[in-house]
């Protein structure tokens, strides 16, 4: 049976510290999810090449996108129903859409992910194992975890993963910060307003604060939180924020260690993804001291292989409920879920094992795909909170309205410009 028949639309206002901290789940499982190649690498990469130039785009393209990731706590909350059944309602065409779009991006991200996860891992060991040794070990144990409590056993290690983050995060700024920037007085960096610097900054406002489609996952991890306890239109908004606005607070944190450790430093900054998490780390223990490489190492670690849980759930989930509503089945089959579990890590496997190689141009094409639909996305959420049947605690109000607008001019502004750029330039 779906969920919409056997949990209705829960709304009530909800009071209490304890209910609001209790119903903590989905926004901080988002944000699990959008801590990884977004702001452990992209962000940091815009602190260490650009300084605190790029703080104000990425303040803005959080500002700008809220009210698109916001529009899966209002409809879920408020119809009972996902984003992916909204975008179902809408047309088949945006059903198949979507389910293609996530069916690539759910294999290179977790291919990606679990590469990444596995470098970071291997820092942690005693021997030298192969990547792709480590990459199976990493996805083992996301299997493990998710087989074993799918939604609760998530949720609990999610909450986890961003409480050691946050603390981890915010000792080595301060302590970064106590030791001055690295960079020279008179240094002067590259400008970030060139048309150089303009393909970087749509990768990172693709990514920022995750792909547009984190916002249908997020409704699913809320429909799925739905069915094990109350939730209160009040605790799901409260969970969202908490989850959203630390995102934007975390990517303006790993910024300032770029900007503190690693600008000015005259080291060449590798390109890969795993090449930069390395470099990272030691630069960061030759620069704070080398008792702090293990600390470095646990933040990166743990924010990525978050990532990688969330992201192997998440996707999974969304393609289960695209596939069960494509085919006309009852939603919310847990053996479906499991099914794309396996498909989506086999095949992610599969890349590392036998791809590797071609794994960096899927990343690109992923992210670039990513930026490019993100527009789309956005005005169909839009569309959605629109014209949906809502209560009034989960309409539009005036101001999210005009700030949906503004974010929409944002967005599709920059997909022009990057258009013009890509191929007309």
């Amino acid at each position: 049976m779906s969920d919409t028949t056997s949990n209705p639309p829960q709304v009530r206002s909800g009071h209490g510290i304890k209910q609001l901290i209790k119903s903590l789940g989905p926004g901080i499982m988002m944000a699990s999810a959008a801590v990884g190649g977004s702001h452990l690498v992209a962000s940091t990469k815009a602190g260490a090449i650009y300084g605190w130039q790029l703080a104000a785009i990425i303040l803005l393209v959080n500002l700008f996108k809220y009210p698109f990731f916001r529009a899966g706590i209002q409809y879920t909350m408020g119809t009972g129903k996902s984003l992916v059944e909204g975008y179902d309602g809408m047309g088949r065409g945006y059903l198949l859409v979507f389910f293609a779009l996530n069916l690539i991006s759910s294999i290179v991200n977790t291919a990606a992910l679990l590469l990444f996860s596995a470098s970071l891992l291997g820092y942690f060991m005693p021997g030298e194992l192969p990547l792709s040794v480590l990459s199976a070990m990493v996805l083992a144990a996301c299997l493990m975890i998710l087989m074993a409590g799918h939604y609760k056993a998530l949720d609990g290690l999610s909450k986890v993963i961003m409480s050691v983050l946050v603390i981890a995060t915010i000792a080595a700024v301060v302590i970064a910060a106590g030791n001055g920037s690295v960079a020279p007085v008179d240094y002067e960096g590259p400008s970030a307003w060139t048309l150089a610097s303009f393909g970087f900054i749509v990768v990172m406002m693709g990514w920022m604060p995750a792909p547009i489609e984190i916002s249908c996952l997020t409704s699913l991890w809320l429909k799925s939180q739905r069915q094990e306890q109350t939730v209160t239109a009040r605790s799901a908004l409260f969970d969202f924020n908490v989850g959203y606005i630390g995102t934007a607070i975390l990517a303006i944190v790993f910024l300032s260690l770029g900007a503190l450790v690693l600008y000015g430093s005259g080291t060449e900054l590798k390109a890969s993804g795993i090449g930069f998490s390395h470099q990272l780390v030691s630069m960061y223990a030759s620069t704070i001291g080398e008792w702090s490489r293990y600390l470095i190492a646990v933040i990166a670690f743990f924010c990525i292989f978050g990532s990688t849980i969330t992201v192997i759930d998440g996707y999974s989930r969304a393609l289960a409920e695209a596939q069960l509503l494509i085919q006309k089945k009852p939603l919310a089959q847990n053996r479906y879920l499991n099914g794309w579990m396996l498909v989506v890590s086999v095949l992610a496997m599969a890349i590392i094992l036998f791809f590797t190689s071609a794994l960096m141009p899927m990343m690109n094409f992923a992210m670039v795909l990513a930026f490019m639909t993100t527009p789309v996305f956005a005005y169909l959420n839009y569309r959605l909170l629109s014209s949906a049947a809502l209560p009034a605690e989960m309409k539009l109000s005036r101001g999210m309205k005009y700030l949906s607008w503004a974010g929409l001019v944002y967005l599709y502004g920059f997909l022009a410009a990057f258009i013009w750029w890509k191929w007309f330039m």
